[in-house]
């Protein structure tokens, strides 16, 4: 693939808004949205609203999108299983997919169903909120894509194909020489960094302000730490110190805390359960996260009406 033409995007989070922001005055009409049923009728009337601006947006069934030269999934995890079918229904035989999504695996998940030979490995770096029907983030300071070979230190063709998409456009990316550390490296950043703030309901202060919630914080990361060389993956000592450069309050709250706060199912699977379940296969102890996951899994069901119990 020389260039890349069609960009489709499944999922309109925050992580799905800064494509939409960053590539919609360059792409125009080929840039595309998918969304069928429900959905589409909602995105139809009210568009999305980026950072106080309405963005209306071209919109796409799966199967109006097949073909498309570039497919970014940008879902929550809880939403990846029944989106597989979108996507195997989307991807044609020269479709690049690059999965946005936090954790380690959703590459693995989505390449079992349409081939890894699609499959460029990727993430992003983003802060940001949802503020009603608004998302904001500040575009000068989010440093953006991270995108690689793994295993190949040196730009393919494909990751050529992504630059010359990305030139010119406000969207920050990083050639990666080593996608999987790099994605390994954001995965301890979400465990620690968003979990014990989740759990504890407060803003990112608490890691300096409270030596009981930076314990957890430090507890959590060395699990995942512990994991990742397990599987030849080496991780940084030093707790990254990651507080957005766009929203860096000590009240800030980081994704897991702000869906707890909507009410809104997290993507607990992908942080600490998916530490857990690894731990258990390599026969690495993983207490904080297994307690975590669980308070945190409960309190969805506390969310969803299961119980809540009053005097």
């Amino acid at each position: 693939m020389n260039k890349i033409k069609t960009v489709a995007i499944l999922g309109s989070g925050a992580v799905g808004a800064y494509f939409i922001w960053g590539s919609s005055k360059k792409l125009g009409n080929n840039l595309w949205v998918i969304a069928d049923g429900e959905r589409r009728k909602r995105l139809e009337q009210n568009g999305i609203n980026i950072n106080g601006e309405k963005y209306s947006l071209n919109l796409k069934t799966p199967k109006e999108a097949k073909g498309v030269d570039l497919l970014l999934v940008a879902v929550k995890y809880p939403a990846l299983g029944e989106a597989l079918s979108d996507i195997a229904e989307i991807v044609d035989d020269n479709t690049i997919v690059l999965s946005l999504m936090n954790g380690v695996n959703s590459e693995e998940i989505i390449g079992s169903k349409i081939g890894m030979e699609h499959m460029l490995y990727s993430m992003i770096k983003i802060s940001s909120e949802r503020t009603e029907n608004n998302i904001l983030f500040n575009g000068e300071t989010t440093p953006g894509l991270y995108y690689g070979e793994a295993g190949q230190p040196e730009p393919s063709e494909r990751m050529l194909a992504v630059k010359t998409l990305l030139d010119e456009t406000p969207i920050h990316y990083h050639m990666s020489k080593d996608i999987i550390t790099d994605i390994w490296e954001k995965f301890a950043i979400n465990v620690s960094y968003n979990l014990p703030q989740a759990i504890l309901g407060c803003g990112v202060g608490a890691y300096s302000d409270s030596i009981y919630a930076a314990n957890i914080f430090k507890r959590l990361r060395e699990e995942v730490v512990a994991v990742a060389a397990a599987k030849g993956i080496t991780i940084s000592p030093q707790a990254e110190n990651f507080v957005s450069k766009g929203i860096n309050s000590k009240a800030a709250r980081y994704s897991t805390l702000q869906d707890l706060d909507a009410k809104r199912h997290t993507e607990i699977d992908m942080f600490a359960g998916a530490v857990v379940e690894m731990g258990k296969e390599l026969g690495i102890p993983t207490p904080y996260n297994e307690i975590v996951y669980n308070v945190i899994k409960a309190i969805e069901e506390k969310n969803d009406g299961k119980f809540d119990y009053k005097l």
